[in-house]
């Protein structure tokens, strides 16, 4: 078994931690660029790791979108997409895991991030269903907001859907409170999986005091947390403009630098 594997084997045997020993640190307001530095260079150090995770998001994406394509709902996209930063996180778990190898300074596998991940699903299953109840709340309030501002007419095709959103009356409507209903939604999600899923894979720790743990990062560094979850947005939304292509480096990237993003935020108490 190579180093990597044995360390990677390793990720969910981690010592029980007592959450009074967990501290959360205040950072300076632009830390998060040099968490996507680091994020940049882990993504570099066997590439082809990072790569095959944004290849999967990115085929996750191009599957729906042709699904909804074929059912004549290309307008749903957008829905979709928003979804994505909800259940992202999730997918992202062999990533922490490669940069945590690194750190370690092991020769991270794909077999062993894989390993990783399934060694974790059972500690990550109530952030798991949190999530996931986010996002089915998500999808159920952007069809009553459909419903609510185009009433029987259903959907419009994908051409005629942004003129319809800019320039009609119910369409601004729909614009603005669709996108305020998902703001909060996302701002939930992100604070709630800013830090946890890292911190669940590092510290044998309960997911709900994870959480608690990432809501304390959010709340005492609202500026840095801010621009980070900007910068997330602005990745997500780049690689999706590319047809889903660009995915396949901003997902990886994102991901390796949400652990360098955790490992910078967490310390013990007494920090």
């Amino acid at each position: 078994m190579s180093n990597g594997e044995r360390i990677g084997a390793s990720a969910a045997e981690v010592e029980p931690t007592s959450p009074a020993t967990i501290g959360i640190k205040i950072v300076p307001f632009d830390r998060p660029w040099e968490w996507l530095a680091a994020g940049w260079r882990d993504l570099w150090t066997s590439p082809g790791i990072s790569l095959a995770y944004g290849a999967l998001a990115t085929a996750c994406g191009v599957i729906l979108t042709l699904g909804l394509g074929a059912a004549k709902l290309e307008s749903l996209v957008p829905v979709l997409a928003g979804g994505f930063l909800l259940v992202g996180p999730l997918l992202a778990v062999g990533l922490y895991e490669k940069s945590r190898v690194l750190m370690h300074g092991g020769t991270p596998s794909l077999s062993g991030t894989i390993s990783a991940a399934a060694s974790s699903a059972l500690r990550l299953g109530l952030l798991s269903a949190f999530l996931l109840l986010l996002y089915l709340v998500w999808m159920r309030v952007a069809f009553m907001l459909l419903a609510l501002f185009l009433g029987t007419q259903g959907l419009p095709p994908a051409r005629e859907f942004m003129p319809m959103l800019l320039f009609t009356p119910q369409g601004l409507g729909l614009l603005i409170v669709g996108t305020a209903t998902g703001a909060v939604l996302a701002a939930l999600g992100f604070a709630a999986t800013a830090i946890s899923i890292p911190l669940l894979m590092d510290r044998r720790i309960d997911a709900l005091t994870a959480m608690a743990k990432s809501f304390e990062a959010v709340i005492k560094n609202p500026k840095p947390m801010a621009l980070w979850a900007v910068l997330i947005a602005g990745f997500i939304a780049l690689g999706m403009a590319t047809v889903g292509l660009g995915l396949i480096v901003a997902f990886p990237l994102l991901g390796h630098a949400t652990w360098h993003a955790y490992r910078d935020l967490v310390g013990s108490a007494e920090e």
